[in-house]
């Protein structure tokens, strides 16, 4: 399974937002958690059908998703 396959997207789930391997746990409410101070041990222990590799694709995925151009407005 490659990182990014950990990722799914489902229109019945979720509000079609990207979740951890089927579970209805999305990637923002892992980011959150992240972001928020949590340690993958924590983050493991609360959710116990993660696994830490799902920890790693969310934060993959993220960083994806933020890599492109932005073009600036002249004002």
């Amino acid at each position: 399974m490659s990182l990014l396959d950990r990722i799914s997207v489902e229109p019945g789930k979720c509000g079609g937002r990207p979740c951890i391997r089927g579970y209805r746990l999305r990637v923002s409410d892992l980011l959150e958690l992240v972001a928020n101070g949590a340690s993958r041990e924590e983050i493991l222990e609360d959710y116990p059908f993660l696994e830490d590799e799902d920890i790693t694709a969310a934060l993959t995925y993220a960083a994806r998703q933020t890599d492109h151009t932005v073009l600036a407005v002249a004002s």
